[in-house]
């Protein structure tokens, strides 16, 4: 861990319902979503997002249900040399578990060797990233490119179930092809039915090709079709998931095993505990109130401070802070007070003057849809990608 923090007291803005655990209660629902030994009561799980599924947005999601969590994507090169982002990729909090270490990229002689250190860091499950469509990572070859080589993707997986597939599930998460033409196509199918063959324990599938980028709907029905064709093996779905609804109903069209919440959950840790109510047959819960939302974030802030130390904390947050706002009845003058955030007293001082429960706010309503992220670099028009 980074510095502590001493200096401040943010313990100050915690009521008791921020200092419980994750919900322990098992969904009465008798399938329980398995990746290798794991077994979730839940099918909802928090994914690997560049820039921003750190180890306080992952205790965040916990403590408000999430039962798997993935950290933040890894460069497998990076793992394997020494210096500071090594230290922090190798670093696993006790209360961590179970967590998805996220690898990405584009030697496979370098995958199991960084696999095996994720693994003997203490990370549950090695995930293999073929997803990423941010044109830097297309350009090195890594992501999403390597659905266009499906001999250097099975080599890769390949290497890595070699190195920890002994003793640690391995996953892939993979967009449903670079575009939609035949050879596409071809080469997702081979990859897929490559990696089961391998013995990955489950695969997330994005609904979007790597081209599409995040333009346009995600595509259930190509995830259905995916389901069918490997029957019994896991298949988690992901796109378009920003509603408990929108969850439960992507299980329910599609048949996958369970979900991975991208975009979804950052800001918004709420939404797990909506999964759950869902899943359990209960009614929606109320959209959080300013209350539940200041306890929240004040909570995510205490992690944040703890990590990353006074001097970086605030900057760290604001990110976060801004999507928070998208709850707030004020959402606009909030997302602004976020934005202008650069330490944590400033951090602080939004905290108090936007977060009293004590005034007398609009109406909370629930946040629907995308919001303003499109995700950590990346654009939300199409992008030509070509092999270099």
């Amino acid at each position: 861990m980074r510095e502590q923090f001493s200096t401040v007291n943010p313990n100050r803005f915690l009521t008791s319902a921020a200092r419980i655990e994750a919900p322990q209660e098992r969904s009465k629902i008798d399938t329980m979503l398995r990746i290798g030994p794991l077994q979730l009561d839940i099918p909802f799980v928090q994914a690997a997002l560049s820039g921003y599924s750190d180890l306080a947005m992952r205790r965040t999601a916990r403590r408000h249900g999430a039962p798997y969590t993935l950290n933040e994507v890894m460069l497998d090169k990076f793992i394997l040399q020494p210096g500071k982002k090594r230290r922090e990729a190798l670093e696993v909090s006790p209360d961590d578990h179970p967590v998805g270490g996220q690898l990405m990229g584009s030697d496979p002689d370098v995958f199991g060797p960084a696999a095996f250190e994720l693994a003997q860091a203490g990370y549950d499950v090695i995930d293999i990233n073929f997803g990423c469509p941010v044109k830097k990572v297309l350009g090195r070859c890594r992501g999403g490119f390597l659905l266009s080589q499906p001999d250097v993707a099975l080599d890769i997986i390949r290497r890595v179930h070699d190195a920890v597939g002994a003793t640690h599930p391995v996953t892939v998460k993979m967009r449903r092809g670079m575009d939609d033409g035949r050879e596409s196509r071809r080469h997702f199918f081979e990859i897929l039915d490559g990696a089961f063959d391998l013995g990955v324990a489950a695969v997330t599938v994005h609904g979007r090709t790597v081209r599409q980028r995040y333009v346009g709907p995600s595509q259930w029905k190509f995830l259905a079709e995916v389901k069918r064709h490997v029957g019994e093996k896991v298949i988690l779905g992901s796109g378009d998931l920003f509603s408990a609804q929108a969850c439960m109903e992507m299980i329910q069209r599609t048949g996958v095993d369970g979900v991975t919440i991208a975009r979804g959950c950052i800001g918004n840790p709420w939404i797990f505990e909506e999964c759950r109510a869902l899943w359990r047959g209960e009614e929606l819960p109320p959209p959080p109130s300013i209350q539940r939302q200041r306890d929240a974030i004040a909570s995510h802030w205490c992690d944040s401070l703890e990590i990353y130390g006074h001097k970086h904390a605030g900057r760290v947050m604001r990110k976060f802070g801004i999507k928070y706002a998208e709850h707030h009845p004020c959402a606009s003058e909030v997302r602004a007070a976020f934005i202008a955030v650069n330490n944590w007293a400033e951090f602080e001082n939004v905290l108090e003057l936007w977060y009293n429960p004590e005034r007398d706010w609009p109406e909370v309503r629930r946040r629907e849809g995308h919001g303003d992220l499109i995700a950590a670099g990346a654009t939300a028009e199409p992008l030509r990608v070509d092999a270099p």
